[in-house]
């Protein structure tokens, strides 16, 4: 497992009960979250995000995932650690951790969400495929999802 899989992992892992613990968002505050994302990413403002605001923006985020793994890390690691001998071995690591999923590579997630095919990525582009999350997670279908939504979706 190479060092960035094992932190992706690691992420899952720590993130998990942060999830359980959600307050409801509804779609107008998520859209708020999806925007702010991608203005973030995009360096020009010219409303579009390029290939390199991408691969720039994909950089900041595992750099600051990284960061905020480390503080999540030092608190979980001792948790993990069954048998307290300081390290963790592939066998307490693999019973806590969910399978692992590989990230997009910039190409790929241009590829995809670059619907009108014009080699830059508009913010509706950017947003329909969070939206459809949002409202396949929202299954009431009134504009805001509950934990008790979150724990329904995580379980299909």
């Amino acid at each position: 497992m190479t060092r960035i899989q094992f932190l992706v992992c690691a992420a899952i892992v720590v993130s998990g009960p942060a999830l359980a613990q959600q307050k409801p968002v509804s779609r107008a505050d998520y859209l708020k979250i999806v925007d702010s994302h991608f203005n973030g990413a995009d360096t020009n403002h010219d409303g579009f995000l390029s290939n390199a605001e991408i691969v720039a923006q994909q950089g900041r985020d595992l750099a600051g995932a990284k960061a905020k793994l480390n503080q999540q890390l030092l608190l979980k690691f001792n948790q993990l650690d069954t048998n307290h001998d300081g390290k963790l071995t592939p066998q307490e690591f693999n019973g806590v951790a969910p399978p692992m999923q590989v990230s997009e590579t910039a190409a790929q997630l241009m590829q995809r969400l670059d619907t009108n095919h014009d080699g830059k990525m508009s913010a509706e582009e950017w947003r329909a495929p969070e939206l459809a999350k949002f409202s396949k997670v929202d299954l009431n279908h009134d504009g805001v999802v509950t934990p008790a939504e979150i724990q329904t979706a995580n379980k299909k």
